[in-house]
Formats: structure tokens, sequence, C-alpha cells
């Protein structure tokens, strides 16, 4: 029996439930790796063979996406599929079932639910923090080149 490559992988797993990009389960498998060098520099503890579970698995993917694509993290995310936190879940799961990654048998889909908004996630850090005053009315657009020369010749004239 051949292992089956990251993309043959992919490509089965998209057959049986076309739902997210291809891209998308590229970013999960590029964002645990990158939970896992997040981990390893806020703990002492060796993550080779250490299990990331699934809050911490989003934890590191919010973060990957806002340092992979600022501003844009929830327009790329939804175009690939992913709207939710429980999207990500789908996506670690199907490669759980297709043998990419491995899982304890405590793990399950619902540790991704009540992650985080998406909207709180990746709009809102780029938010301005002053908000703008709404216009409440428009006033009558005048034509100030012509008053100040007018003025400016009656004053030059005296």
């Amino acid at each position: 029996m051949h292992k089956q490559d990251f993309a043959e992988a992919v490509s089965e797993i998209r057959k049986a439930d076309p739902r997210y990009d291809r891209d998308a389960y590229l970013f999960v498998r590029e964002g645990l790796d990158f939970t896992l060098k997040s981990l390893k520099k806020h703990q002492q503890t060796n993550p080779v063979h250490r299990h990331v579970t699934g809050q911490e698995l989003l934890t590191g993917l919010r973060q990957y996406a806002l340092d992979q694509f600022g501003p844009m993290a929830k327009t790329v995310l939804d175009y690939w599929g992913v709207r939710r936190c429980e999207d990500f879940g789908e996506i670690v799961f199907n490669m759980v079932d297709k043998g990419v990654l491995g899982k304890t048998d405590e793990d399950s889909r619902a540790d991704f639910r009540n992650g985080f908004d998406f909207d709180e996630a990746f709009v809102h850090p780029y938010r301005p923090e002053t908000q703008i005053r709404p216009v409440t009315q428009a006033e009558p657009l005048r034509d100030q080149s012509r008053t100040g020369n007018q003025k400016k010749l009656k004053s030059s004239s005296n």
C-alpha cells in the first residue's frame, strides 16, 4: 500500500465533500504547523509529539489567517467556503477520516463549536478606533471661490 500524498488526499476528500476549496485544506495544514511552532515558543514542551486541541488549533488558525491575509482574511476564508469555526472542524475531520491527520478518542467536531465570531476575529481588528461622526443634514454647496474673490477685490479697491 503506498502512502497517499497530500494533494491526492485532498482531491479525494473534495470528490466526496466539495464544500471547501482545495486551498482551505492547505491553509489548515499550514495553520497546524504555525500553531505547533507558536505553542513551542510559549511552552517548554516538545511540540513534535504534542496533540493540539480543537480550541488551540482555532486560536492558531485565527492568528495565521490574520498574519497571512490581514484585513482580507475573512474574504479569503469566505471564498474558500470557510465561514465559521465549525467549517475548520469539518476540514480537520475530513482529513482525519482520510488519514492525513490523527486524532485522540476525545477529539470531535464539537471541539470546533463556539470558537469565535468571524467578524469579531477578522474584521474588528482593522476597524478604526474612533467613530466617524455621521452626517445629519447636508448643507448646500456654495461657490466659495467667487465670494472670496469679490471680498478681496472690494478690500483692495479701498
